[in-house]
């Protein structure tokens, strides 16, 4: 029986990753890494910047011989700001599919705290979710481990066995599924295409929503 429900942040109730990835591949293009866009996203989205870096770098020793991290992400943070700040929203539909839950919530996400409060605020969502926003940096492992999942499980009182993820990443869904809670994929983000779609179920997600449209009649019903 779903007692609580777990939301992730970016590219669910906050539409990000749109605007992240198109700064992401230019600005590694500029230091010398190339990825098709589509590939791109599959095996980073939903990563914990610290995982994500660390990729990257690997990536660049055998590509280019050399670590891009001291130039790549002030250069990314600057550019990620300015284009939040001017362009940042809710994935539609959002807030009224978060008022519509009745049951106890939180925000699971692999940002950062700062990162997480700026969006939630930017967006008009904190509100509707504080305390209970947490980020990778609360556990020791970010997704795909199932901590920061068991963490806010466990800050709601709420059995893991007891609560609904709701996901738009493989790391995620298999987070998810590694804490042994329900996972429903979700692709309302502007982000997200077909085959993403297709990982979220390969990933073994119990249930799908295609946006918070769907969602909010389901949401209300539990």
């Amino acid at each position: 029986m779903i007692k609580a429900v777990i939301f992730d942040c970016d590219g669910v109730l906050v539409d990000s990753e749109v605007l992240i990835h198109a700064i992401e591949l230019e600005a590694l293009a500029e230091c010398g890494l190339h990825y098709e866009g589509g590939a791109f996203k599959a095996r980073f989205l939903g990563m914990s910047l610290p995982d994500y870096y660390a990729a990257l770098d690997v990536d660049a020793m055998e590509k280019l011989g050399r670590s891009i991290q001291h130039e790549l992400q002030p250069k990314m943070k600057e550019r990620i700001r300015k284009v939040f700040d001017e362009q940042l929203a809710a994935v539609p539909g959002a807030q009224a599919a978060a008022d519509a839950v009745r049951l106890p919530k939180a925000i699971a996400s692999s940002s950062g705290i700062e990162a997480l409060d700026y969006k939630l605020k930017k967006v008009g969502l904190w509100d509707a979710f504080a305390p209970h926003v947490y980020s990778s940096e609360h556990v020791a492992r970010a997704k795909p481990a199932p901590d920061l999942f068991l963490h806010a499980a466990g800050k709601l009182n709420v059995a893991p066995a007891d609560c609904l993820v709701i996901e738009d990443s493989v790391h995620g869904v298999t987070a998810g599924l590694a804490a042994g809670m329900t996972v429903w994929g979700f692709s309302g983000g502007s982000h997200m295409n077909p085959t993403l779609r297709g990982l979220l179920k390969e990933a073994g997600e119990h249930g799908h929503v295609a946006d918070w449209a769907e969602a909010k009649t389901l949401l209300a019903a539990l």
